[in-house]
């Protein structure tokens, strides 16, 4: 396997880039853009499943130790400000439409954080994330491809 595919798919899993960096990436390294897009957007999905079992199950053993448990208030307080409005008031969508954003700050780590502290159902917050990043991901996609053809 490619390398840079695999780089690709890494930047999507970790929360200092999602497929917003790894699309781009992969696409600059050369990689098929199709492989790269499918790749980081399927490892940017598998991000929500892991975040559901480390707010569900590690973080209450975290949260005792004091700087993890300022932390992950600050962290919550960020992702409840940032999405808290549009969750509460269109719920389903509003998920969406706050992982939907290619801005730092709008992934599937604060959307998933959002969905758990609104205790929203999984399946439905799985969804909800899963077209944000799918949306995202074509957003981050096209714009990569047209400054592409742009460069050259």
């Amino acid at each position: 396997m490619h390398k840079d595919l695999i780089i690709a798919a890494l930047w999507s899993l970790s929360p200092f880039g999602e497929a917003k960096v790894g699309i781009p990436y992969g696409i600059y390294q050369g990689v098929n853009e199709y492989l790269v897009f499918i790749a980081c957007f399927l490892a940017n999905v598998l991000v929500f499943p892991i975040m559901m079992i480390f707010l569900e199950h590690i973080n209450k053993y975290l949260v005792k130790w004091r700087f993890y448990k300022r932390s992950a208030v600050y962290v919550g307080q960020r992702a409840k400000k940032g999405s808290g409005g549009k969750v509460q008031k269109y719920g389903f969508l509003g998920i969406v439409l706050f992982v939907m954003v290619p801005l730092p700050g709008t992934g599937v780590y604060a959307g998933s954080i959002a969905a758990y502290l609104f205790k929203m159902k999984k399946r439905q917050a799985f969804a909800a994330n899963t077209i944000g990043i799918f949306l995202s991901s074509v957003i981050v996609w096209v714009t990569t491809l047209l400054s592409m053809e742009g460069v050259q």
